[in-house]
Parts: structure tokens; sequence; C-alpha cells
């Protein structure tokens, strides 16, 4: 079996979030407002923004998928990035 690569991933990453953003917009088309005042809530507290600065491997598909919300779209560079610097350090051991 090939073993992707972090570009690969980070492609797989931003599609997903793609495709959970058509799902959100298309709640919001049925029930206004439910985007910003339920679900970007949500999805701000679930990514840890204030926890963690830098993206867990947790909290980078929430980031990936909260930044694709916006007006730009998520940089694969960027996310290239992170999953490289997540990959190089070693696991943290339990909570």
């Amino acid at each position: 079996m090939a073993q992707p690569t972090t570009q690969q991933l980070a492609e797989l990453l931003i599609g997903i979030a793609r495709a959970q953003t058509a799902l959100i917009l298309g709640l919001e088309s049925a029930m206004g407002g439910v985007r910003t005042q339920h679900i970007l809530p949500q999805l701000q507290n679930l990514a840890h923004l204030r926890d963690h600065p830098e993206p867990t491997l947790i909290d980078l598909p929430v980031r990936i998928l909260l930044t694709s919300q916006g007006r730009v779209p998520p940089d694969p560079a960027t996310v290239v990035r992170d999953l490289e610097r997540l990959f190089a350090e070693p696991p943290k051991a339990g909570p």
C-alpha cells in the first residue's frame, strides 16, 4: 500500500472541509442564522483556538473547516507545514 505524502493529506483534509462547508451552507440556506448562532461557535470551541495557539492533530481538521468558512480558502502549504510539524513531534503521553 502506498504511503500518502503530507501534500496529499493536506489536500484530502481541505477537500473534506469543502464538503463539510457545503453542508453548513445548505443548513444556513434552510435555517437562516444557524451557521453564525450555532455551528461556528461550536467549531471555534472544538478548535481550541485559545488553548493551543499551534494546532494539534485533533484540532487541525476543525481549524481547516473554520478557515473554509471565510472568504479566503485554506492554504495547502500552511496545512502541509502544520502536518509536517505535527508528524515530527514525538507522541505525547495521555491526557
